[in-house]
């Protein structure tokens, strides 16, 4: 096998590429790329058995064939190349190495046997919609801060995404939770979704997928089945196992009742929350809200540091229910803040319940969050 390519070209498809790539050595050759030359474009592939990506690139092929390499080596060697550089990759076949030209510069690198490769099938994927890159990006970024990293409740260590009626007809809908507290965002119904199955997207290929929406054209292909999900956005191909559990019944955590409503702007808010909780340096940082007509007083207590106090009154807040503290750990306060545009809603029913809260200018997306004892 020997091609060229553009050093920009290859670096974009191997900064997606190694990523993937398992960089633990319990199985060797997940660690390395897959390289196929075939005809004028070079396909890479990258595994660690539960996500596979493909990219393919256009290059120069002098003689068509395959090998595996390094993913994180081949990756950092050309990422130091200079700009404008032609890369040239040969291999012999057999256990020769793979040979790295670029101008002056050479190196020889270890590849490990084509064969042992692995290989992730989808298999049949019978649901299959295209979806906005940009809906596809808030889905995610709007939900994904509150998945679980709690391995035992590994069900919940995903996007629960899934098909629902709306008063208007049906909805494709995203849900998080960690037991803390819950992001649900919602759009229309793509054409050729309303089969699909609910399916529990893992972090990782969350993660990865969010990575590459970055660069996506304006639609992306999206096919699904009970076990695997496959997302094509342009060149790359991301195929994904599913996580097999059953995501909870999220919406019987959902208050109904709520009816004390404090409505005040984001920045102003989280920048207090901010301010008051750096007075401890506890992971948890509870921080207190005191509610009265029009007034917000947020504080913190520190055993080591002392105390921090900040009001936001009538001018930037709006509160006309009964008097009421109730408290909250500052960094989920601030997750979910980070997530509104301009004005946050917050709607209590007590110190003690689950809390809804609401972008005002956004009605598609909704989140809970449990209050803790200050």
């Amino acid at each position: 096998m020997k091609f060229t390519a553009e050093r920009a070209t290859l670096l974009k498809a191997l900064a997606h590429i190694q990523s993937v790539a398992e960089k633990r050595n319990t199985i060797p050759i997940l660690a390395n790329v897959l390289i196929e030359a075939r005809d004028i474009r070079l396909s890479l592939t990258a595994t660690d058995m539960e996500i596979a990506i493909v990219e393919d690139i256009p290059a120069t092929i002098v003689t068509p064939g395959s090998v595996t390499a390094p993913a994180s080596v081949l990756y950092e060697i050309v990422r130091k190349l200079p700009d404008g550089s032609e890369v040239e990759l040969d291999h012999a076949g057999g256990d020769a190495q793979l040979d790295l030209r670029a101008g002056r510069f050479s190196t020889r690198l270890n590849a490990l046997s084509v064969d042992d490769f692995p290989s992730m099938v989808a298999g049949d994927l019978p649901h299959q919609f295209k979806l906005n890159s940009t809906v596809l990006k808030t889905l995610i970024d709007r939900t994904r801060f509150a998945i679980s990293t709690e391995e035992t409740r590994y069900y919940l260590n995903g996007i629960y995404l899934h098909v629902t009626d709306g008063e208007t007809g049906g909805l494709l809908r995203a849900v998080a939770t960690d037991g803390h507290r819950l992001a649900r965002v919602e759009t229309e119904l793509p054409a050729g979704a309303a089969g699909m199955p609910g399916v529990i997207v893992p972090r990782k290929t969350v993660a990865e997928l969010r990575k590459l929406l970055d660069e996506a054209p304006d639609e992306i292909q999206v096919s699904v089945s009970d076990t695997r999900i496959q997302f094509t956005i342009g060149p790359v191909m991301l195929t994904s196992k599913l996580i097999d559990g059953t995501f909870p019944e999220y919406e019987r955590v959902i208050p109904s009742g709520n009816n004390r409503v404090l409505r005040v702007g984001k920045k102003d808010f989280s920048d207090a929350v901010s301010r008051v909780a750096a007075i401890s340096q506890e992971r948890s940082r509870p921080v207190k809200l005191a509610l009265s007509r029009d007034l917000l007083v947020l504080s913190a207590i520190s055993a080591d540091q002392g105390m921090a106090t900040e009001e936001l009154d009538d001018n930037r807040v709006s509160y006309d229910g009964a008097d009421m503290e109730i408290g909250f750990q500052a960094r989920y306060l601030n997750d979910i803040t980070d997530q509104v545009n301009k004005d946050v809603e917050f709607v209590f029913a007590d110190s003690a319940a689950p809390t809804i809260v609401r972008d005002v200018d956004s009605p598609s997306a909704l989140y809970v969050l449990m209050p803790m004892r200050v």
